[in-house]
This record gives structure tokens, sequence and C-alpha cells, in this order.
């Protein structure tokens, strides 16, 4: 904590303590290089400058360079210390900053100020992207006031309407992502209206097939339960009232949603109502894809960055694991 009132005066301590944590987490780690698809505006820009002023990240700035200064100028953000690599438009950005991803001169992307399916329309392409066996997903991770732990939520931006083998990925990048930034115990609620499996309710049976794959092996990682309802999976009262016993009812600490409607309203309910802060990551990928919103804090764009900077460490740890 120390460190971030000394390089980051202008983050309050006091205000959502667990993203503080995480971003002095990924501070013990080098600063990851991120490719940077076309930071064009002023939010993007600063975001990128604090998060480097933090040595959490170390951007490659890909876009129209002459621009780029501009915005950069008008704004009073220091870049002088960042590379640039010109790009032509949005798309060419995104095309480029997936290229220095091939190219091994970085570990990670950042949204910039293009839109999002510009970014993952060049993540997807099959011969110049970044796919892998895995579905691509992705995860909020949630700062909510009160709650003792962080909360990931699963998938509410990428997958619209994913059928039951893509809640399998969607499940396990989720695992992942929660043993990356240290949770010892991963707790899975397979979230739906209802905490009974019935037939003319889909997510329902889908919910019990996850957990079954779960006790199979299919997945691996965490304690799976579900279907749940989210009363009874993040409130130990509201569990033991409906008389739910189970290592994840009240406890859980990921929760996958139905779809992408009802978790985009999830996230946002406790963003808008409860006062959370969301950072956002895609995973699936070759690497982290840190995804944020222009309406989201500075705590939250740094918090992303962390949330990327832990995920690359994890793979390098595995890594390095192997070969030994």
């Amino acid at each position: 904590m120390a460190v971030l009132e000394a390089e980051a005066p202008t983050v309050q301590q006091n205000h959502h303590e667990k993203f503080h944590r995480l971003v002095a987490k990924a501070q013990a780690h080098p600063p990851l290089k991120v490719a940077v698809a076309h930071p064009c505006d002023q939010v993007s820009l600063e975001s990128v400058a604090e998060a480097a002023k933090l040595k959490l990240i170390q951007p490659i700035l890909v876009g129209p360079e002459e621009r780029i200064r501009a915005v950069a100028k008008e704004h009073g953000v220091d870049i002088s210390g960042f590379e640039i690599v010109d790009a032509e438009f949005s798309q060419d950005s995104a095309a480029k900053a997936v290229e220095l991803v091939r190219e091994g001169r970085a570990e990670a992307l950042m949204k910039g100020s293009l839109h999002t399916d510009e970014l993952m329309g060049a993540v997807v392409k099959r011969d110049t992207g970044l796919r892998t066996a895995r579905r691509i997903s992705h995860c909020f991770v949630m700062d909510v006031p009160g709650h003792d732990q962080p909360l990931i939520i699963t998938d509410a931006a990428v997958n619209i309407a994913p059928d039951l083998k893509g809640k399998v990925d969607i499940t396990q990048n989720a695992i992942d992502l929660a043993h990356a930034l240290g949770q010892k115990e991963v707790r899975v609620a397979i979230l739906s209206a209802m905490e009974s499996v019935n037939p003319d309710v889909p997510s329902t049976l889908e919910a019990a097939a996850l957990c079954k794959m779960a006790d199979r092996g299919q997945i691996t990682g965490a304690m799976l339960d579900g279907p749940l309802a989210l009363d009874n999976a993040i409130s130990a009262q509201a569990a033991a009232i409906k008389k739910i016993s189970s290592p994840v009812a009240g406890r859980a600490n990921v929760l996958v949603v139905p779809d992408l409607e009802a978790g985009n309203m999830l996230a946002k309910s406790l963003s808008f109502l409860a006062d959370a802060d969301a950072a956002g990551i895609v995973l699936g990928a070759k690497v982290p894809i840190i995804l944020t919103s222009r309406a989201d804090e500075e705590m939250a764009r740094l918090a992303s960055c962390a949330v990327a900077q832990l995920l690359a460490a994890a793979r390098r740890n595995d890594a390095n694991a192997a070969i030994q």
C-alpha cells in the first residue's frame, strides 16, 4: 500500500481496498509489455500513462502517431518514454497490435479508443489472430464494497448465449483467473433463476451438467455448485434459509451467468447501484486482453492492468514449471 501512496497520490486509499491490494500485488512483478490498440483519446492515454507510472505495464502505443501526439499534448499527458507504432486507422491499429504479440514483442493487448469488436475481430482471425483451443471469454473482476472478496462474473461481454460446450471453457477460464489472482479456494456458482433443476429452464440443466463434469475432472481447479440463484450463491444466510448445504453456496467467488444479458445487467447493477468497481479482462487467447470502458474510473483501469499482469506472471510460472 505504501507503494501506491508514494507513486499515485491521486488514488484514494480508503476506496475499494481489494483493487488496491491487486495493484500492489502486481507491482511485485516486472512491468508487462502491452500493445495498446488505438489510444487516441484523453482517457486511453491517461490510463496508459498512470499504469506505466505505477510500473504495471510497459506500453507500446499503436495508432496514428500524429493524432496520438496531438491528443497527448492537448491534455498534458507525457508519452515521451513510450514507443509508438504508426497505424492508419482503428482496424489497422488492432491488426498491428496483434502482430506485436505474434512477434513476441508484447505480452498482452489493451483496448484504446476503438470499438471492442474491432479489436476482437483482429484477435479471432484464424490465420493472423491469437486463437487457442479454448473459447475466448470475458471476466469482470468486481470490487464490491461490503463484500469480503473480489467477485468474478463471467461472461458478460463476449459470448452472447453460450451453449454447454462454451460454458465449459468460460468456467475454466474464470477458474484459471481466480488462481492467478491468488484465490486459494475457488468456489464457482453456476447461476440461474432458481436452485432446483427444472427441465423447463435450460440454464438449470446446463448448471447440473457443468457440476457433474467437474466431478468427473472435465473442469478442474475449483468446487462447483449449481444451479444457484444469486442470493444463495453469495449470501450464507439465504443459503441457510433455503437449506442448501454445499461448500459453494453462500461463499461463491466466481459467478457463471446463463448468458451475456444476465451477466451484463448483474455487473452494471453492482457498479451503478452498489458503487462497485469492475476490472475487465478477456481470456482464452494467447495473451490477456485488457478491456475497459470509457465510463470506468481510473482505479478500475489500473486494476484491469494489474489483473493482466498477474495472469501473465502465472502463465510464466506454469511454463517454467513445465520445463523443469
